[in-house]
């Protein structure tokens, strides 16, 4: 009998090491390195009017998360784009994302990895996304302010998730919607997002370095601001600047980009959306649309 999975409408077919199954149907082993040590990298490819934004950066970004954990790609990068047109099929699944999920594989438990090494196990679904509400494009989210306290390789998109799931709890226990994290004095980023700060006018990203997960949308929100004449300043973003800043926003796969109007409990700038903020609204949007029309 299958069991009913939480949170999940019907039994949509998944995929699991080269098969497409019902997801109360899908197995792995306990010995999966993934489930015994967190031990692989997961990818997330948002899907608009069934077509896959931003495909190639996100599977750059899968190939260097893949190459740091030294585990070698099962599929080509070909098979890749095959497996997510065939995931997004299903017609009722236009607005959605594909998660990707792969573990270095079964073996015994033992912290070095496997010799020989074994097959990487894969998995893959679709999950429906609604695109952030008119209220929280309108009227901003708010956050608090945490020390950031994850390992030092933060650029690999890993599964092991614990220190962002904290930081998330952190934020719904102080009824916020997300949290900025500070190391050291300096911005890094949210629980699951990238933040950015705003000053006359300017946009201020912290370094892409070892510290921040590279969000796909940096590299997008960098392209934008070129294209709507934004200034864009990366460098180390101290927190007293943070606190001080004109306007405050977050971006990510699922939320896009979206105003952050209140940290700990104080307004950011005037307390609303500011001009920095609706300039990349709209070249967002913009670029959504130009996806949805092209062939």
């Amino acid at each position: 009998m299958n069991m009913l999975i939480q949170g999940v409408v019907g039994d949509p077919t998944v995929f699991l090491n080269g098969v497409m199954t019902p997801l109360s149907e899908a197995k792995i082993s306990v010995l999966d390195r993934g489930f015994i040590f967190g031990d692989g990298i997961y990818e997330v490819v948002p899907i608009y009017a069934g077509k896959p934004f931003r495909m190639e950066h996100h599977l750059d970004r899968l190939a260097r998360s893949l190459k740091k954990l030294k585990i070698e790609s099962p599929y080509t990068r070909d098979e890749w784009v095959d497996l997510v047109q065939k995931l997004i099929q299903d017609p009722t699944e236009k607005m959605c994302m594909v998660y990707i999920h792969i573990t270095r594989g079964v073996a015994k438990r033992d912290h070095a990895f496997p010799v020989p090494t074994v097959k990487p196990t894969v998995f893959a679904m679709v999950a429906p996304v609604v695109r952030p509400t008119v209220t929280a494009r309108e009227q901003g989210l708010t956050a608090i302010s945490i020390e950031d306290e994850r390992w030092l390789h933060c650029d690999i998109k890993s599964i092991s998730l614990l220190g962002n799931v904290l930081a998330k709890q952190a934020a719904v226990e102080a009824s916020v919607d997300e949290v900025v994290q500070f190391r050291n004095g300096f911005l890094t980023e949210g629980a699951s997002c990238n933040i950015w700060v705003a000053k006359q006018d300017t946009l201020y990203a912290p370094p892409n370095d070892n510290l921040i997960l590279e969000g796909i949308r940096y590299g997008l929100l960098q392209e934008l601001c070129q294209q709507v004449g934004i200034p864009f300043v990366v460098g180390p973003v101290p927190q007293n600047e943070v606190n001080s800043a004109d306007e405050m926003m977050m971006s990510s796969a699922t939320r896009e980009v979206l105003p952050i109007v209140q940290l700990d409990g104080k307004a950011v700038g005037q307390g609303k959306p500011g001009p920095v903020y609706q300039k990349l609204r709209r070249a967002y949007d913009d670029a959504i649309e130009v996806l949805i029309a092209s062939s």
